[in-house]
């Protein structure tokens, strides 16, 4: 075999797809798999959904690229459909979900700043938190596995354990500036945040003169069975990251904000070369036509359930190699009492994917327009791996 010439960053396991169809991808030998891990939360809508394949092929043949030197339709267009669809009265656009979470620190620092109080730049996080890959969103993560051998540590983050009110409100300082948590923590083990906890972090923030940030990059895009999975607390933020699902496996990611938050962003405070182009616009303006349709959400709140009281029946089934089924929506875990990679690699042997997180959790993020027929599928797979165990 020749050496790759990637950076060994990733343990890839020994599987290349060619080509994909709904929940379903295929490798060049024309086995297929039952895709749960969903690019990591990011295939929303499954593989070469026509309606998204049509868009970008139509963009494509038109206008690939201009930068944000000028205006870009289609960008004003997702910008306004995402504000009267959230809490938001502004959006920024860039790539990554590690891009949208550099820009809501920055927000939320200049916020303080612009007001005369550039001494309030700390932001409290919460233990088992995943915000990005860059240097300042591993130090809003806190997980030393990622910071080890990166130098110092990016300053001003103080971290909290999850779901901990009475925690979060003794971490705050006069140097604080921020709150910045996931509604559900995806990376973290599958961790749905306490409506309650939500409802106390805007009073707190509210109290302090704070910005509270959500980081809805996994959770967001209908994840939860609502667009935005803050909707079930009834809680809106001031700043909140979104990406990954935005653009059904195009890339793109950005921040949506109130106007009093982002009032600070003026001409020169950020930028993105390739951020909102006309590619990744019409591609995302194609997931929000699907998804806004009457009855989407519906169909996938429906689903959903089945597909938890599927694993909550596979836990029971299996009591001693598996102890627990957690999340919501399209975002689940079962919490094996086997190492959680050797159960997701038997599962891909089951010709099915799903992810490994948190402490030893296989997480399932399946496309949103999986229905029985997928969840039976999935069952089968993981009784059968279960099984393996057993015996």
């Amino acid at each position: 075999m020749i050496p790759s010439s990637l950076m060994p960053t990733y343990a890839r396991a020994d599987v290349a797809f060619e080509r994909g169809e709904g929940a379903y991808l295929y490798d060049a030998a024309g086995r297929r798999f039952l895709d749960f891990a969903g690019g990591v939360a990011v295939t929303s809508l499954g593989h070469c959904h026509p309606h998204l394949v049509e868009a970008l092929t139509r963009q494509a043949n038109t206008l690939w690229h201009t930068s944000n030197l000028y205006q870009i339709p289609l960008q004003e267009k997702l910008a306004q459909r995402l504000v009267e669809n959230s809490f938001a009265d502004l959006a920024f656009f860039g790539n990554s979900g590690a891009e949208a979470g550099e820009l809501a620190i920055k927000v939320t620092r200049k916020y303080h700043a612009e007001r005369g109080h550039p001494e309030r730049f700390r932001i409290i996080t919460c233990a088992g938190a995943f915000h990005g890959r860059t240097l300042a969103t591993l130090a809003a993560t806190g997980n030393e596995k990622y910071l080890a051998g990166f130098g110092p540590k990016v300053e001003g983050f103080d971290q909290v354990p999850y779901n901990n009110l009475n925690a979060l409100r003794d971490a705050i300082t006069p140097a604080t500036a921020g709150i910045l948590v996931e509604p559900v923590q995806g990376e973290g083990g599958v961790k749905p945040a306490d409506p309650e906890f939500l409802k106390g972090l805007r009073r707190a923030a509210d109290e302090f003169g704070l910005l509270l940030i959500f980081d809805e990059v996994q959770s967001g895009m209908g994840r939860t069975g609502k667009l935005w999975a803050h909707e079930w607390s009834g809680v809106t933020p001031d700043v909140m990251m979104v990406a990954k699902g935005l653009g059904g496996g195009f890339p793109i990611g950005g921040v949506l904000a109130t106007r009093a938050a982002a009032s600070c962003m003026t001409a020169g405070t950020h930028g993105s070369t390739f951020g909102g182009n006309p590619l990744a616009a019409a591609t995302a303006n194609a997931v929000l036509d699907v998804m806004l349709a009457p009855g989407f959400f519906d169909g996938v709140q429906r689903h959903a359930k089945l597909f938890g009281e599927m694993l909550d029946g596979q836990v029971k089934a299996h009591p001693t190699v598996l102890k627990e089924a957690r999340g919501m929506g399209m975002i689940r875990g079962l919490v094996p009492s086997v190492p959680a990679g050797d159960f997701a690699a038997r599962l891909r042997n089951e010709n099915f994917l799903a992810v490994t997180a948190g402490e030893n959790v296989v997480r399932m993020v399946p496309p949103l327009i999986i229905g029985e027929t997928e969840i039976a599928e999935a069952k089968r797979a993981i009784d059968a791996v279960a099984r393996s165990f057993e015996s």
